[in-house]
């Protein structure tokens, strides 16, 4: 039997001729990932093992970025911690306040992950990075320290689902709602600890922004990973930006897959999941109308470059609804300096939007939007679960950056271009 693309990445990295789901496995890293809130976990247990060095000072990336600029005490602590160990080790990539970006999307924008690698990170959206058809998946901050010190970590091979992709999105429609879509029909645990591995023509349709917004979401459904063929958008995408050696890898015509799930992106609507799952999901015009206090346009999810002219085409010459707070945040320091460049912060500026420094912020609740009883948000990111943004009694409703910037216009849920 064959192997799908995940297989033959880990067989590489384990330097094993074949691999097989279930199987244990010991696998090299390309990229070991922290942010300023696990990355402290992980130093106290690489110390606390005795480890004196990291296994490679340029393969290790920290990035303080999810309650940054600090909010707190405790936050700023731990922000030094970080920036101690990155010190002592001579660590290259320290991304700090002011260059610093959403790590998911700081990483490829920075060309530190790309095709063919084997990727771990103490953060669960570490998935994002099979868009440029590498092997990434989330860990606890214990196997971020052993892979600091080691290079190694263990896998259990996973199965797959085989997501077959046809037609092409409608006006309105993004990879946002591919994925919520996806999330809908298997639910949150529909793939637990599988791999997502996208197929079909319809891939082809998709933008790179579009694969990085469904394979960061891979894991709402319980997914170890999430993967994309590497194509010409692919190779075109790392072209002068990835500097180490690219390896494509192809899933075999005979490999095994749990299932097949097939979606036609041209029946797709723009899409919303409301509280308090990722699955629960709706089109918008079935839940038009549901009143909202705020909007949030960012995250690791959706604040890349595409997301940022999508909201701006759409609050251009509007504004944002009386009673209503929208918060744009780019996701890295390019991305806000382009948006500069473009004149899109001036569009969200004279819309009545804030504009914030690239931060996870109000994604996880930690700053820059947290909630208060009773109050719900639509927002770009990629979890809505109770008390996600704030007070447990707050609500959270997932949507692309074309619903939530008609929304701020509109006041309550709305559907983008009515």
């Amino acid at each position: 039997m064959g192997m799908t693309m995940t297989q033959k990445i880990l067989a590489a990295h384990a330097g094993l001729p074949e691999v097989h789901a279930g199987d244990l496995i010991e696998a090299k890293l390309d990229i070991v990932l922290g942010n300023d809130v696990t990355t402290p976990v992980a130093i106290g247990v690489f110390e606390k093992a005795g480890f004196t060095e990291v296994f490679d000072k340029d393969r290790i990336v920290i990035a303080l970025d999810h309650y940054t600029p600090c909010k707190d005490i405790k936050s700023a602590e731990l922000c030094v911690t970080a920036r101690e160990f990155a010190k002592k080790h001579d660590i290259t990539h320290l991304y700090d306040v002011g260059t610093v970006g959403i790590e998911h999307a700081l990483l490829p924008e920075q060309g530190l992950v790309g095709p063919g690698d084997c990727i771990i990170g103490a953060d669960s959206h570490t998935c994002t990075y099979g868009a440029l058809g590498a092997f990434s998946t989330g860990v606890g901050s214990t196997d971020m320290a052993a892979g600091m010190a080691s290079g190694l970590n263990w896998f259990k091979v996973p199965s797959a689902i085989k997501v077959e992709l046809t037609g092409k999105l409608q006006p309105y429609v993004s990879g946002k709602d591919v994925i919520l879509h996806l999330i809908g029909m298997i639910g949150v645990d529909g793939a637990l600890y599988q791999s997502l591995e996208f197929t079909g023509e319809g891939v082809a349709e998709l933008s790179m922004d579009d694969r990085f917004t469904i394979s960061n979401m891979a894991i709402e459904a319980g997914g170890k990973n999430g993967i994309f063929p590497v194509d010409d958008k692919t190779k075109e995408y790392i072209r002068g930006r990835f500097k180490r050696e690219p390896a494509f890898y192809e899933a075999d015509e005979d490999a095994e897959y749990e299932r097949v799930v097939k979606i036609d992106l041209s029946e797709l609507k723009p899409t919303v999941s409301l509280p308090h799952l990722p699955s629960n999901t709706k089109t918008v015009d079935e839940v038009a109308g549901m009143p909202i206090q705020q909007v949030v346009i960012g995250s690791c999810t959706n604040g890349r470059m595409s997301d940022m002219r999508t909201a701006a085409a759409i609050l251009k010459g509007r504004k944002v609804a009386d009673g209503v707070r929208c918060i744009v945040i780019p996701a890295t320091q390019q991305i806000y300096l382009d948006c500069m460049e473009e004149g899109l912060l001036k569009i969200f500026v004279e819309a009545g939007c804030a504009v914030s420094a690239p931060t996870c912020g109000p994604c996880l609740g930690g700053h820059m939007g947290v909630m208060a009883d009773g109050e719900r948000a639509v927002a770009t990111t990629n979890r809505n679960f109770i008390g996600r943004m704030g007070h447990t009694g707050s609500e959270v409703v997932l949507a692309s950056p074309a619903v939530a910037a008609a929304s701020a216009v509109a006041g309550c849920i709305a559907a983008p271009g009515v």
